[in-house]
């Protein structure tokens, strides 16, 4: 059916109910949106600048880095803006575009946590044909998967919810959310659901086999301190990203889908934007302490910087 949805502009939640100084938000915003700019594109000129780190595993962190500026450009510029605005509002088509850019990235996460894994699975229990394995043609191959199935998931979804006859303007959310655009539909919104849940158990399956494939990395290097070793450098950050992610993400659906409007207005902001702060900053933090030749790099990165100063 045709798009005959007359909804040409969507009012998103009003900040201003749980916060004294709306200066003071959009300083930590605009703080909190440069450490992650910092951080990421310190771990990207790393691995990008030497030759020494041009390995499958750091050319897909490369990777998860550029997806977390990727996706917080979908929401940091447009919610500095809102603060500022009296009345929060997005366009039709922003809207869509926001929904696409920012879940496509989440989902991309996933995508390329999960390639890591494998190719930490080849390197600890199959050392000997890891060369052979992660062929530059295979890392291609995987970045290419990383990439464009979550953007054709996303642009599936956006594609669908688009077509809605929509009865509401007003999104419960400071950004654009496809389940929140979705309860506004009119009509029966059966399709978008099932594709909707169908998405969410695929990326879900991601997790599982990321957890599969570490439980047997775990049996391998228990056997020796240099497994362990190994081990606790290399795959301890992949762990602790994928909790990171899930766990933020976990907090967004579970809010948008069950979440009580009983709940105090900050509670639900933060539910709401956790897995837009948390992740990004964290992430290239944790592997820039736990991978020693990113770790070995920034120190002298921060030394040559000083001996110039």
């Amino acid at each position: 059916m045709e798009n005959a949805s007359s909804i040409l502009m969507f009012t998103l939640v009003q900040l201003d109910e749980t916060m004294e100084n709306r200066y003071m938000l959009l300083s930590l915003t605009a703080l909190c949106y440069h450490f992650i700019l910092l951080c990421n594109i310190t771990i990207i000129v790393c691995i990008a600048s030497d030759k020494g780190l041009h390995e499958p595993m750091y050319i897909f962190l490369c990777n998860l880095c550029v997806n977390a500026l990727y996706g917080t450009a979908g929401f940091y510029p447009k919610f500095m803006y809102d603060l500022l605005s009296q009345i929060p509002s997005i366009s039709y088509s922003g809207c869509m575009f926001q929904i696409f850019v920012i879940y496509s990235s989440v989902l991309c996460d996933y995508s390329i946590l999960t390639v890591m894994a494998y190719d930490r699975y080849v390197a600890i229990c199959r050392p000997l044909e890891y060369y052979s394995e992660m062929t530059n043609i295979k890392i291609v191959k995987c970045i290419i998967f990383c990439w464009l199935a979550p953007l054709s998931s996303m642009g599936i979804l956006v594609l669908l919810t688009s077509r809605l006859t929509l009865c509401g303007s007003n999104i419960g959310k400071p950004y654009c959310e496809n389940w929140a655009v979705v309860k506004l539909a009119c009509y029966s919104t059966t399709v978008n659901n099932v594709i909707g849940y169908v998405v969410i158990i695929i990326y879900l399956g991601h997790a599982v086999l990321i957890l599969v494939s570490y439980i047997q990395l775990i049996e391998k290097c228990r056997k020796s301190i240099e497994g362990r070793y190994k081990f606790m450098q290399t795959c301890m950050p992949h762990l602790l990203a994928l909790f990171n992610i899930t766990v933020a993400l976990l907090f967004d659906v579970l809010y948008s889908r069950y979440g009580s409007t009983s709940f105090p207005q900050s509670v639900r902001n933060f539910l709401a934007l956790e897995f837009l702060f948390i992740p990004p900053i964290l992430n290239p933090i944790i592997y820039g302490l736990k991978l020693t030749k990113i770790r070995k790099k920034l120190i002298g990165l921060i030394s040559s910087n000083n001996a110039v100063a």
